[in-house]
This record gives C-alpha cells, sequence and structure tokens, in this order.
C-alpha cells in the first residue's frame, strides 16, 4: 500500500529539518503563531510537531499486521511463532542498538550517555505491539490499549513521588520523571527526567497499539469506502475523547498522558484515511512520489543526518545566493526576519540534499531493513 509509505515518507519529512524550513518561513513573512507549531510545547498543551513522533510509532503499527501476515496460514491461524518470535527479536535489538548508536555509544562515555532515545522507544514499542498483534485478537488489543491509558493515568492519579502529592503533573513533582531519576543512568533529556522514559513507555505503547488496530482495519474485507469512513470516525471519536480526558489529564507529550494518546492518534487516524483514500483508492500516486522516496528508507536518512553534514554541503552550494538575499533584504526586514529568510534558503539545501540522496537509493532499489 503505498499511501502508508507516503504518510511514513510525509512524516520524517518533518524529521529532517522540514520543520526548520516551514518555520523559517512562517518567521520571515511575520506569522509567529504559524512558527510555534513547529516547536514542541514546553510542558501541557499540543503543536502540530508534537504530533510527529505519535505519528511515527502510529504508521509503525499500522505496518505490523501487513509484515506478520506471512506468519500465518490461509484461515488467519499462527502456524510459525518460532520464526515469528525471532524476526521480532532481530528488529528490536537492531533498532535499540541503532538508537544507542545515535546517541553516542560508540564514543565509550557512559557517564554522559543519553540511554533512552527515539529509536530504543520505538524499537520497545515495536516488540510489545508485534507481540500483541502475533498473539491477541483485536478485541483483546483493544482492551489492552485501554488499560494502558487507564492503568498509566490511575498510576498517577494514586501513586505520590516521594516528597509530593498525587496526582502532581509538575515537572519537579511528576511520579514518571522521579522514576526516570532514579533509574535510568547517564544523561536525562531534562534536568527532572526524561521524555523518553520508563513510565511513559508505556502509553507510547498503546499509541503503537492504535496503529496496529488500524492496519488491521486496512487488511479487513470491507469495501474502500466504508474503511475510509470507518477510520475517519474514529479518528472523531479518539479526538473528542482526548481532548475532554485533557480537562482532567493535560495533554502532555513529555508524560505522553493518555489524553495525549488519544488526541495524536485521533490525528493519526485522520491522516492515514486521507492517504489512503487519496493514493489507494482514488488512484492519486504522483504527487506522493516525494514523500514515498523518504519513507521507503526512513532509518536510513534518521541516522545518516546525524554524522552527515548536510547544512555543509547546503553552505557551499548556496552561500553566496544566502549573502545576496541578505543583502537585498537588510533596508526591508528586520534582522530576525533576514536571518529567517536566509535559513529558510538553506534549509531548501538541506532538503534537497538529503532527498536526492534518498532518490539515488530508491531507484537503484537500495533499503535499509531492519
Amino acid at each position: 500500500m503505498q499511501s502508508i509509505d507516503a504518510l511514513r515518507g510525509f512524516d520524517m519529512f518533518w524529521i529532517i529539518r522540514g520543520d526548520a524550513l516551514a518555520k523559517a518561513i512562517a518567521t520571515w513573512l511575520g506569522f509567529p503563531a504559524l512558527a510555534s507549531q513547529f516547536e514542541h510545547v514546553k510542558w501541557n498543551g499540543f503543536h502540530f510537531y508534537d504530533l510527529i513522533f505519535p505519528l511515527f510509532l502510529f504508521v509503525v503499527g499500522v505496518v505490523l499486521p501487513f509484515s506478520l501476515s506471512k506468519y500465518t496460514d490461509s484461515s488467519g491461524e499462527k502456524v510459525d511463532f518460532r520464526s515469528a518470535h525471532l524476526r521480532i527479536v532481530k528488529r528490536t535489538l537492531l533498532l535499540i542498538f541503532f538508537g544507542m548508536v545515535y546517541s553516542g555509544f560508540l564514543q565509550f562515555n557512559l557517564a554522559e550517555l543519553r540511554w533512552p532515545g527515539v529509536l530504543q522507544r520505538t524499537g520497545i514499542c515495536y516488540f510489545f505491539a508485534a507481540l500483541a498483534v502475533l498473539h491477541l485478537r483485536s478485541t483483546r488489543q483493544i482492551l489492552l490499549v485501554a488499560g494502558l491509558l487507564v492503568g498509566y493515568w490511575c498510576l498517577l492519579l494514586f501513586v505520590p513521588a516521594p516528597g509530593f502529592q498525587p496526582y502532581d503533573l509538575t515537572k519537579e513533582g511528576c511520579l514518571v520523571g522521579y522514576v526516570d531519576r532514579q533509574l535510568i543512568p547517564g544523561k536525562l533529556y531534562y534536568r527532572y527526567g526524561d521524555n523518553e522514559g520508563i513510565l511513559s513507555t508505556f502509553p507510547a505503547l498503546a499509541t503503537t497499539l492504535l496503529g496496529a488496530l488500524a492496519g488491521q482495519w486496512l487488511r479487513s474485507s470491507r469495501s474502500p469506502a466504508f474503511k475510509v469512513w470507518g477510520l475517519y470516525l474514529i479518528s472523531l471519536a479518539c479526538l473528542a475523547g482526548g481532548y475532554l480526558w485533557s480537562y482532567w489529564f493535560p495533554l502532555n507529550k513529555i508524560l505522553w498522558t493518555s489524553s495525549f494518546v488519544l488526541v495524536t492518534g485521533g490525528y493519526s487516524f485522520a491522516l492515514l484515511a486521507t492517504f489512503y483514500w487519496l493514493i489507494d483508492v482514488l488512484g492519486f500516486r504522483r504527487w506522493s512520489f516525494f514523500f514515498v522516496v523518504i519513507g521507503m528508507n526512513a532509518i536510513t536518512i534518521y541516522m545518516m543526518q546525524q554524522f552527515v553534514d548536510f547544512s555543509k554541503i547546503s553552505q557551499f552550494f548556496l552561500g553566496g545566493i544566502i549573502s545576496m538575499v541578505g543583502t537585498a533584504c537588510a533596508n526591508k526586514y528586520t534582522e530576525s526576519e533576514v536571518e529567517a529568510a536566509q535559513k529558510a534558503i538553506l534549509m531548501v539545501g538541506v532538503l534537497t540534499c538529503k532527498w536526492l540522496m534518498l532518490w539515488y537509493l530508491y531507484r537503484k532499489q537500495t533499503f535499509l531493513k531492519l
């Protein structure tokens, strides 16, 4: 299904500096409120950019019913647990290993190493979601999602961090941060905890399971139109439930609150429905090629941008244009707007370099598969 690769590529576009390009353009044009949407909220609240990692986990879940279908017979009964388990363990270990390398594990400075990370959490969520898809029917997966979300809420509602009251959701007094400070060695992302920490991984698993349920819905025998409307209805239900719950359990990406899971899940269902409808149902495929190229090698570009200086490459080719724009705009715009315009041009170069490299790999049918 091309729509899944395109949706993964759309999500990765923002991770590989599409966010910086959009923010620079919005700042240059004088739309600070729009520019702020491409930054993470400091604590409670929700911006567009807070959707990006949950959407990635959601897509990881969407793929599971397709990738694990080879381990079933024609009636849907699981017949090859051993091969499936070996595949799941292998992919999990590789994801965690790549995450550790990304974090600087090969420098062997364990005291300054950040052990949690995006790929580490992705690997853990993939592992348990894959086992759930393999061994549980969809109704039990729904119950598991509900149990994770309600259980996480109850844990914070009734169990206090030492020295604080139960349900203290501040940075200093939250149980989530306390557990991270006590159990995670090395460096934390924040002074008070880690946004890919221990307890918040449980509701993140629920995000992946929502994607798995969406994937099972797409693999069903229902008509394409029914699938699309079903995804949109589920999206509305999740959004309504999430925003309602947020009055008692605020939207918070760092804590990965249960309301945050439902809201981001709602938007993810809507995006999946839209991509599936346009690409796989109506057949409008050409526009999605840009994203498909990115989505087919998502891990490749995520890792490569950590050690390849694409900004330096962009500066080499576009440095003269950037200087000319700065001179031409100096008398018309404020200093911050001029800097934003120059950064926008730099980011166009960065994204072009990354996409052309991925396009070359795509043409050669070279894909990093875990």
